[in-house]
């Protein structure tokens, strides 16, 4: 999940500087998670408000989600796609790793 450090409710509210941020800031992830976890696809998707989910009604935030062919969760129902399961604390590890050899 990527989100600005402010706090609003609406996509208009972003400066532009605040814009570039967050994509700079998704495109990084995006690119460390290819490398680590190399995944046939995304979902990726903007949380608008407390109704759509962003938890705290003047929060905005960017999921991105890895896919995989054949991965597993309620989402066959309504795409025929599926959620392969992992440990987070692994994912965090290589992610790290990832992000550390990005920066030399």
């Amino acid at each position: 999940m990527i989100a600005p450090y402010r706090h609003i409710r609406d996509l208009n509210s972003l400066t532009n500087d605040e814009i570039a941020d967050l994509f700079t800031h998704f495109k990084k992830v995006y690119t460390r998670l290819n490398k680590c976890l190399k995944p046939h696809g995304y979902n990726i998707g903007l949380n608008l408000g407390k109704i759509a989910g962003a938890g705290i009604d003047k929060h905005i935030h960017i999921h991105i989600v890895p896919r995989w062919q054949g991965d597993t969760n309620f989402m066959p129902v309504i795409s025929k796609t599926k959620v392969v399961p992992q440990a987070l604390n692994k994912l965090y590890k290589d992610l790290k790793e990832i992000s550390e050899k990005v920066q030399k």
